[in-house]
């Protein structure tokens, strides 16, 4: 077969169009409290998580919220008394979408960080990572044994990777 002269071109080969996967929808608010990280910051780290996981078609929304409105959301959803740092819903939406709202207490992450001898940013940020675990399906059991789950192993690989995106 000849080969083409120099200069010639060559047939120009269709390829098929890529799909695109929008990106993910990330909401953050503030109900009455400090959060303790901003805003995009926040969001940058829930797309990280969301990227890492390679999560698509996912919507999620990090609310932070003083400790009075975590323990009713606490008593309402799971008729548990008493604080709690995160709480995180999924609800499944159209083909494989999900639909996630993470509530975040800066209030139980100060007292964390306090006895952590961390920061209450990086304490923020450790919860905001759990919330989207989470979301996507992840679990741990009580107690201390979550500490070595899995869940826990990972959320601590994507906070490494969190604290460098947003540099805690």
């Amino acid at each position: 077969m000849p080969r083409p002269r120099s200069g010639a071109r060559r047939p120009a080969v269709r390829r098929p169009a890529r799909a695109t996967t929008p990106p993910p929808d990330v909401a953050v608010a503030r109900a009455g409290t400090r959060a303790g990280l901003a805003a995009n910051d926040t969001a940058r780290i829930v797309r990280l998580v969301l990227g890492a996981e390679h999560a698509r078609g996912v919507s999620v929304s990090v609310t932070y919220v003083g400790n009075a409105r975590m323990r009713a959301l606490n008593m309402r959803h799971f008729r548990r008394r008493g604080d709690t740092d995160v709480i995180a819903f999924a609800l499944p939406g159209p083909g494989a979408a999900i639909a996630g709202d993470v509530y975040v207490s800066p209030d139980a992450a100060r007292t964390a960080a306090d006895a952590l001898g961390i920061s209450v940013r990086e304490e923020v940020m450790r919860l905001v990572v759990h919330g989207v675990l989470h979301v996507l399906g992840y679990d741990h059991p009580d107690g201390t044994a979550r500490l070595t789950s899995p869940m826990w192993r990972r959320q601590e690989a994507l906070l490494a990777r969190a604290r460098s995106a947003v540099r805690a």
